[in-house]
């Protein structure tokens, strides 16, 4: 198929309105970990490592659900969502997530730390099938050369989620705070997880009988993406693509720098800031705002609209992604102008976003070296100038996942589901990298214990470079693509 045709096809927006839904909900539960882990570390004595168990649990039971789902695939001989359907395999998810939530109620009245990291376990291993899906159609819902901009306004629904995520659990933890103690009890985290698992099954039962496509061809999508049909491979295995390999570290360092940033937050802004727990929600949901403010910006490019209102609208919604984290912070009673100067911070974003022309590899490179300046102004810096410095952080990772995720999936055709399952499998860097901060913190202290996000950063600059050199090898080239796409 020439890489002209469909040259002009359109995002399908009601099915795409429809499925970032379950976005909503990953980015609702992974930004509320970051209230549990110091609820969880002061009412069951843990120290900064064992605190990060929380994280562990959660974005470990990714792996285990794409290793299940790869050896699933490997047994019946093809792509587990390729027999079963795309759609179903979101609401089976949605399912499994559910009965996650469950938990939490013995959890909550046995006061057992292991039965509720059990139960975020299985919320991760629901969200595993979720991603695996969701994340591919989110990119072939309209225009391959819109792809990963389709996958960044998903991105940015994930990202209100975490926005609102911290702030609704920490009031409904926060409530029965006892003055005396300032300990909050843990029987008080049962009602809105329970909430949870009955609003996951009413979404299973929306998106069964939805629009969204249960089959997609994606050898023909794998055609579209290249500039010349004859250099598209057709292997075997996702596994012999090294532009998804190197993605899969790629996955790994991203999720991890992502994650340990804010799980390791709460912490640094109490030794360092004096701030207690229970006021530490506001800047974890401005961490998790910062995503959804990059992402809202980085979206502009799936919009079928012409190249002066992208440019509009480039400056436009960071500025108003920024306002909805302000109103709901101001709803929940919080002081909201200190956060006023965070809006020079976005700027910087802004510049970086325009600077790569809407090119994966190019943003992938630019954002990376931005994290890495980020964080050593955190760690040589002291009081409210380093806690934003850690904070932008998630500006600066607000478009990573969808650039990776493009960059390796590219090509990769019948094997896309495979590759994809592989991709989400390494979303455990999340858990790991977490606790090995956790281990740096408690050795070197807190504050330096942010040079591994440095380590990080460093290997996504290099997987840009790398990755788009292996892409032009195999005809596939984004700088050709988003000028013949017109962005």
């Amino acid at each position: 198929m020439s890489p002209q045709t469909n040259s002009h096809e359109t995002t399908k927006w009601s099915q795409f309105g429809t499925l970032i839904t379950v976005f909503f909900f990953w980015g609702f539960v992974a930004a509320s970990n970051d209230i549990l882990i110091p609820v969880f570390k002061k009412a069951f004595s843990l120290s900064q490592a064992q605190s990060q168990l929380v994280s562990v649990a959660f974005y470990v039971a990714y792996t285990v659900g794409s290793i299940i789902y790869f050896l699933i695939s490997k047994f019946i001989k093809g792509d587990l969502l390729n027999k079963m359907g795309y759609k179903n395999g979101i609401a089976v998810g949605l399912i499994i997530s559910a009965i996650g939530t469950l938990l939490f109620y013995p959890a909550a009245n046995n006061s057992s730390f292991t039965l509720m990291i059990t139960g975020l376990f299985i919320v991760g291993l629901g969200f595993s099938l979720q991603q695996i899906a969701a994340n591919p159609l989110a990119i072939i819902m309209g225009d391959p050369k819109t792809g990963s901009q389709r996958l960044t306004m998903a991105g940015g629904i994930n990202n209100l989620g975490t926005t609102i995520g911290p702030l609704l659990v920490s009031f409904a933890i926060f409530g029965s705070v006892s003055a005396s103690s300032g300990i909050a009890s843990i029987e008080s985290v049962k009602i809105p997880y329970l909430i949870l698992g009955l609003a996951f099954l009413l979404v299973a039962v929306f998106i069964k009988f939805s629009s969204v496509p249960n089959k997609i061809d994606l050898d023909q999508v794998a055609e579209k993406e290249a500039i010349a049909d004859s250099k598209v491979l057709h292997k075997a295995s996702a596994l012999q693509y090294p532009q998804l390999v190197m993605g899969m570290i790629g996955i790994f360092v991203y999720v991890g720098v992502e994650v340990s940033t804010a799980s390791n937050l709460p912490a640094y802004m109490e030794q360092h800031l004096a701030i207690p727990t229970e006021k530490i929600a506001p800047y974890i949901s401005l961490y998790w705002a910062s995503l959804m403010i990059g992402r809202w910006t980085g979206a502009v490019g799936a919009f079928d609209v012409s190249m002066g209102w992208k440019k509009i609208l480039s400056f436009l919604m960071p500025y108003l992604a920024f306002g909805v984290f302000l109103l709901v912070n101001t709803i929940a009673q919080h002081d909201v102008t200190q956060f006023f100067v965070y809006a020079f911070v976005i700027a910087v974003m802004i510049v970086g976003d325009i600077l790569s022309k809407g090119n994966p590899a190019r943003m992938l490179l630019i954002f990376a070296g931005l994290g890495i300046v980020a964080l050593c102004i955190g760690i040589l810096t002291e009081g409210m100038v380093s806690a934003y410095a850690f904070i932008s952080v998630g500006l600066f990772c607000s478009t990573l996942w969808p650039c990776i995720f493009t960059l390796a999936v590219a090509g990769l055709g019948k094997n896309t589901g495979q590759g994809s399952s592989l991709l989400i499998m390494m979303i455990m860097g999340g858990g790991i990298v977490s606790y090995l901060q956790g281990v740096l913190a408690d050795k070197i202290g807190i504050q330096n214990s942010y040079l591994l996000g440095i380590v990080c950063f460093a290997y996504l600059a290099f997987y840009a470079i790398r990755a788009k050199s292996v892409l032009k090898s195999q005809g596939i080239d984004y700088d050709a693509l988003n000028a013949e796409g017109g962005h």
